[in-house]
């Protein structure tokens, strides 16, 4: 006689600090196992609480409180399948990172994580104790091991299971995107499938948190490393596998191969989605953005029309007298083309009564920078008016070659709540925008075809800040800066690496000095979307003062 066992994976959205809502959530998913003859439902990794927590979790009130809307959740899921849903766990002066599993309304397994994660954007040796590893629990008519997260990414904790008993390994999930996160998910838990001879499920949740992306991308795995379960990444969905027991031991059905994109199409769905999560989480429905004619803001303007459609997009045009008509026209167009409303505020008159209002102090001075840097600023004081009066979060729009070597006015262009592109080298950038223009996917909201006019692209980049200026007049080329940056920032390179690879000893010096004389700048820099695994913030964190520069 043939045993069969049925999960169902919760590849699902948690909300940090919505109890309530994700306990509902939660209790949903449920209910919608039962109904599918599910014997177990997996939730993600911390799914109580939303993830990551940071030290919100450190507060005994939030996690009590936590504990408590577990167990009420845990209780009332009787009459049904097994639930495995993550929370925190308080033992004495003791905080765990726990997976509570309940069946017929009782607790019947807490399994504790090991393994604490300290790398790039985590500091869980911080937050919580590392748990002894845990062993297997029962589950319909198997018994089950779950690895949790950094647990999987290891091979003693799921040997450990496999050597106590457990017949199928399911690893509950907190894992960020970054570029091409499935091939490395896919070669750990390859890795733990070969070692254990276990059939694995990767449950992961989905959604936006802070600056993190959480792509789901749920997968099984047979023995052998046989994938034989694909769900889509970035989206919700609850997916349900049947598996079967034999002489061999468990082993899943076939089930959805879902297709992964490209990195491309990953990258901008995880910045839309990034934005779409962040607005929607902070309790915003519509946004403001100056659309400047540029590249940068014409795909800051396009993402958010994407993310939120166009009619809760409200960009502003802020010219001057070095504002080119062409930027004119073109920002004109872009607005047309993605169907958002575009409005013109003039800043010459502000700017002249700044102007009047320094002259005495600023009498015998030639201009430089600081004249426009007042433009700038006087336009982010015109666009946080906007988003104060009207209620709009304000976008900035720096790409991550800016924001990297400070080529950015703080209190001007700076300002705002949410960075779409911040983690996009300007490279990027254009290919961001040509890709986009070429293709188009169910989950934009904006408008199918040409919507980012190509003279914005071909266009030499200006902050059209003083008379036929040009990026080119203050930076390297983008194709050398960012090549530069991508060395320094991504791959710690030395200045010798990098001028033995060909780049020119002065410019790489150059670029170094701005990059960590703007470290002060990107401390007070609205988060982005992190795409890479080295975006400014959590990944990357240097002292704002530091007198240390490398030698070429």
């Amino acid at each position: 006689m043939t045993t069969r066992f049925r999960l169902t994976i919760g590849q699902l959205n948690a909300t940090v600090g919505d109890l309530p809502g994700n306990a509902a959530t939660a209790r949903d998913a449920w209910v919608a196992a039962r109904e599918a003859g599910a014997d177990m439902l997996a939730l993600p990794e911390m799914f109580i609480t939303g993830y990551q927590t940071q030290d919100l979790v450190l507060k005994p009130a939030f996690t009590r409180q936590a504990e408590q809307e577990i167990m009420a959740l845990g209780t009332a899921c009787a009459g049904g399948p097994t639930l495995g849903i993550g929370g925190p766990w308080r033992d004495g002066d003791r905080l765990y990172n726990a997976y509570w599993v309940f069946r017929d309304g009782a607790l019947v397994a807490r399994v504790l994580k090991h393994h604490l994660p300290y790398r790039q954007l985590f500091d869980e040796l911080r937050l919580f104790d590392s748990g002894p590893i845990s062993g297997p629990y029962a589950a319909g008519a198997a018994r089950i091991g779950s690895p949790i997260c950094e647990d999987s990414w290891y091979p003693d904790v799921a040997e450990t299971l496999a050597e106590t008993g457990a017949e199928i390994l399911i690893v509950p999930n907190g894992s960020p995107y970054h570029r091409n996160k499935l091939d490395l998910r896919m070669g750990h838990m390859v890795g733990r499938v070969v070692e254990t001879g276990l059939p694995l499920v990767y449950v992961n949740m989905v959604g936006g948190q802070d600056d993190q992306l959480y792509d789901g991308a749920s997968f099984v795995l047979n023995p052998g490393g046989h994938k034989v379960v694909q769900l889509p990444p970035f989206q919700e969905m609850l997916a349900h596998v049947d598996f079967t027991s034999g002489d061999d031991g468990w082993r899943a059905e076939p089930g959805l191969m879902a297709p992964q994109p490209d990195e491309w199409e990953q990258d901008y769905r995880a910045m839309m989605l990034g934005l779409r999560e962040y607005l929607r989480k902070s309790g915003f429905t519509t946004v403001v953005l100056g659309l400047s004619g540029g590249i940068d803001s014409a795909l800051v303007a396009t993402i958010a029309a994407d993310a939120i459609g166009p009619q809760n997009v409200h960009c502003v045009m802020l010219p001057s007298e070095y504002t080119s008509q062409a930027s004119l026209d073109d920002a004109a167009e872009c607005a047309a083309r993605l169907g958002v409303r575009l409005d013109t505020v003039r800043i010459d008159g502000a700017r002249g009564a700044v102007s009047d209002a320094l002259a005495h102090l600023m009498a015998g001075t030639d201009p430089d920078i600081t004249e426009e840097n007042i433009q700038s600023r006087l336009r982010g004081v015109m666009l946080m008016a906007l988003s104060n009066k009207f209620g709009g979060m304000l976008l900035t729009t720096g790409n991550k070659s800016e924001v990297g070597v400070g080529y950015a006015t703080i209190y001007g262009d700076m300002a705002g709540g949410y960075n779409p592109i911040k983690d996009l080298y300007k490279t990027r950038v254009f290919q961001t925008c040509r890709w986009r223009n070429r293709n188009h996917r169910d989950w934009m909201m904006g408008p199918q075809g040409e919507v980012i006019p190509p003279r914005i692209i071909t266009k030499p980049p200006s902050a059209e800040l003083r008379p036929d200026q040009k990026d080119q007049d203050s930076l390297p080329p983008y194709e050398i800066l960012d090549a530069i940056l991508d060395g320094l920032v991504e791959k710690d390179l030395s200045l010798r690496d990098l001028v033995e690879q060909g780049f020119d000893a002065d410019t790489v010096t150059r670029v170094e000095r701005l990059l960590y004389g703007s470290e002060w700048k990107r401390y007070q820099a609205a988060p982005g979307p992190r795409i890479s695994t080295r975006a400014f913030w959590l990944d990357r964190r240097y002292p704002l003062v530091n007198r240390w520069r490398d030698k070429a």
